[in-house]
């Protein structure tokens, strides 16, 4: 059997990796990551080089990575893992002695100590995490890696946000307690990292692999992973954002405490809302990479990153508003974060690490992103010791330290996004595709629906979601109108075919309706006809051309329409020759529509035939239709056909008193005009009719037009031979004598 662990034990496990990020969660924010340790540094009276280096020294310790990944995958990452993970925590216990030695030995020996404990810390943390990066990808299936990643972060998240909240509490209003209160609460945080160890251990995977008996192999994998040109292009964009985002994050909190005004407590709550935003935001972009790809979510993520700086920048300074705009912005930091962080992730995984060489390709990884994350903050704070003395203003601007470092922020998250953007990809959506379908159509309502289609049970209510998928008019619900056009039920995948006609084109919609019309199911192929001519999209064509040669009447027909929607004119032979061959009235029909809608001037004589001998009200109509089509200006042709359906005469003579004001109108046909809107406004229609026709006789005569003299004459032949008026050739005639005379103008 193989020894590769299978799906099902992969999401069997995937609690136990839950609930240890939960528990590791609180360990971090307590102690050596967020807001609590910037302040707890701060209150040691460091200066901002101090705490950049002490931050620096976090992933700087990354750089053991390399040498010592052989030795983790021959002893197991696991077992690595829980190790060296376990000793961190021990390390971690050594800051509770910081007052101790503050108190005995001075400030001095009170940095060293704290650089000592972090240092040690830091190597621990590496080892650990340099087995933790090839044990992940190993644990978590590729197909749910978003989704999985969106659950962890919601986890953490609710435990981070709590944590903070409790933080802040105490940071905020024991401020009599000094140091103490710090000491507390990383007290707290190595009591939960020792219980995540526990639930670590309940994670499968990650064995040893004893036939790695030397490093060579290794080694000369990482060299083939090095000459990787997408693997270099990740890392290099990688080391843009770090340098871009890093310093932001580890010094916004002074920014805030310094710049803006706000007391230690509040700084730590503005950490609430980072959690927040993760919070709001994480099953979406979970979601999203699964279902669209990493790339479209990570460089959304990075556009949204870009606007922060300015953000920060630009937001009141000791006002009763400072907390509220701070607050906010930190909602968009973790909402932003969050997409960066779960597309550069999944990506990671995915895509730049092949997974029979994630022993290779990760350690180099992890070493890189410890060098670019060390040098961040380190280069930061020197960079704001070295503006410290920048203070004025220009205009209602102010220039502080922290001013020159968002800009040097703004210009390499910038250049990340440009890098980012070029890296490979493989069948993954556009990212202006991915940020337009938030902006296309209803947005809300079409998640709102994708929500409930996986909810939705009986048919009636398959039926009813698939429906507002489809007025949702939005990208986001292609996949689920794709499942339910193969849903076992004949009314819903009906409903499926409707619900896409309304969407926009959409190349997997076209073809899966491409292949309802080709299939054995007449009556979807019949609405399937129908709803590609309502997309527009021109790959339907060919298709629709060949189902005119079907066996069912009706697919005929609707292909005739749908080709004419998508105008087709190449297919006006065809169809001219179809229309006088066809004996089923239904299809002459819609040939004849689908003629008037591609203005075939060549098919008039056959039309005017047909609605001379058609005898129903209906097709008589729709027949005229088509003729007012090709003459010209369907507009005031479907004008009159309102007019008529409620008062004939009425209708016919405003008509005429309209055309009585054109230049080209000479005084002769302005006063058999006048003697025909006499005979209307009474309701006289067979009068008025023979009056008619001598205008139809004069303006037939000027026409520039072959076709429109066809049916100015036509009109003006039917109309005095007939003992009842019809109101077809009325509104025909009025149509056409409103071209002829436009086109003499």
């Amino acid at each position: 059997m193989s020894s590769e662990l299978t799906n099902v034990e992969r999401m069997r496990r995937l609690p136990w990796l839950y609930a240890s990020t939960l528990a590791n969660t609180v360990f971090c924010l307590l102690t050596f990551f967020g807001s609590v340790f910037v302040m707890f540094l701060d209150a040691l009276k460091l200066d901002k080089a101090q705490i950049g280096f002490l931050l620096s020294l976090l992933p700087f310790a990354g750089l053991i990575a390399v040498p010592i990944a052989p030795t983790l995958s021959r002893f197991g990452c696991k077992r690595i893992f829980i190790t060296f993970y376990g000793a961190r925590k021990a390390i971690t216990a050594l800051l509770l002695l910081t007052p101790w030695v503050l108190a005995r030995y001075g400030e001095a020996a009170a940095f060293w100590f704290v650089a000592a404990v972090v240092l040690a810390f830091a190597l621990a943390r590496a080892v650990a995490e340099t087995a933790w990066t090839s044990w992940f990808q190993e644990v978590i299936p590729n197909h749910v890696r978003g989704k999985v990643g969106a659950v962890n972060t919601i986890g953490a998240t609710v435990a981070g946000i709590v944590t903070l909240s409790v933080a802040g509490y105490v940071v905020g209003r024991f401020t009599d307690l000094g140091l103490s209160r710090f000491i507390i609460l990383i007290a707290v945080g190595v009591v939960a990292g020792g219980v995540s160890i526990l639930f670590y251990s309940g994670i499968p995977g990650g064995a040893a692999n004893p036939s790695l008996s030397t490093g060579r192999t290794e080694f000369a994998m990482m060299t083939d992973a090095l000459r990787d040109a997408n693997f270099r292009l990740y890392l290099l964009g990688l080391a843009a954002v770090t340098f871009g985002l890093v310093p932001l994050l580890s010094f916004v909190p002074l920014y805030m405490k310094e710049q803006i005004g706000l007391n230690p407590g509040r700084v730590v709550y503005l950490d609430v809302g980072y959690y927040l935003g993760l919070l709001a935001s994480c099953y979406l972009w979970g979601w999203a990479s699964d279902r669209y790809g990493s790339k479209p979510v990570m460089l959304s993520g990075l556009c949204m990153l870009l606007a922060l700086p300015v953000l920060w920048f630009l937001m009141p300074a000791h006002s009763v508003w400072s907390l509220g705009v701070a607050m906010a912005i930190a909602l968009l930091l973790g909402m932003a974060s969050q997409a960066w962080g779960t597309g550069f992730s999944r990506y990671l995984y995915v895509t730049a690490v092949p997974p029979e060489s994630r022993t290779a390709y990760m350690p180099i990884f992890y070493a890189w992103a410890g060098l670019t994350a060390g040098l961040a903050p380190l280069l930061a704070g020197w960079f704001l010791d070295r503006w410290a003395d920048l203070n004025f203003t220009v205009a209602f601007l102010r220039v502080t330290p922290f001013t020159p470092l968002f800009a040097v922020c703004v210009a390499l998250l910038a250049a990340g996004i440009m890098i980012m953007s070029r890296v490979r990809t493989h069948g993954e959506v556009s990212t202006p595709k991915f940020l337009g379908m938030f902006f296309q159509g209803n947005p809300l309502m079409a998640m709102e629906s994708l929500v409930r289609y996986r909810w939705a049970g009986d048919e009636r209510q398959r039926i009813h979601v698939t429906q507002r998928l489809g007025q949702a008019r939005n990208h986001l619900s292609v996949n689920e109108l794709v499942e339910a056009l193969h849903d076992p039920s004949f009314n819903v995948r009906y409903e499926a075919i409707t619900a896409i006609s309304k969407m926009p084109p959409e190349p997997v919609l076209v073809d899966e309706l491409l292949m309802v019309l080709g299939g054995d199911e007449p009556d979807l192929a019949i609405a399937a006809a129908w709803a590609l001519g309502r997309l527009g999209d021109s790959s339907a064509v060919l298709p629709l051309r060949e189902t005119l040669l079907s066996d069912y009447p009706l697919l005929r027909a609707h292909s005739a329409r749908a080709l004419a929607a998508l105008n087709d004119r190449s297919s006006i032979p065809f169809l001219l020759d179809q229309f006088r061959e066809e004996c089923n009235d239904g299809v002459c029909l819609a040939y004849a529509s689908a003629l008037g809608v591609l203005r075939a001037a060549e098919a008039i004589d056959d039309l005017l035939a047909a609605l001379e001998r058609m005898g129903r009200e209906a097709p008589r109509q729709e027949l005229a239709l088509a003729l007012a089509r090709i003459a010209g200006s369907e507009r005031n042709y479907i004008g009159l056909w309102r007019g008529f359906r409620t008062d004939p005469g009425t209708a016919a003579a405003q008509a005429l008193l309209n055309l009585r004001k054109s230049p080209a109108a000479d005084p002769e046909l302005r006063r058999l005009m006048e003697q025909c809107v006499h005979c209307f406004a009474r309701n006289d229609l067979a009068l008025g009719a023979q009056g008619l026709c001598q205008i139809l006789d004069g303006v037939c005569q000027k026409a520039r037009r072959e076709s429109l003299q066809k049916i100015l004459g036509q009109c003006a032949a039917c109309l005095r031979r007939s003992d009842q008026v019809r109101p077809e050739y009325l509104q025909l005639a009025l149509h056409a004598i409103a071209l002829g005379l436009n086109s003499r103008c």
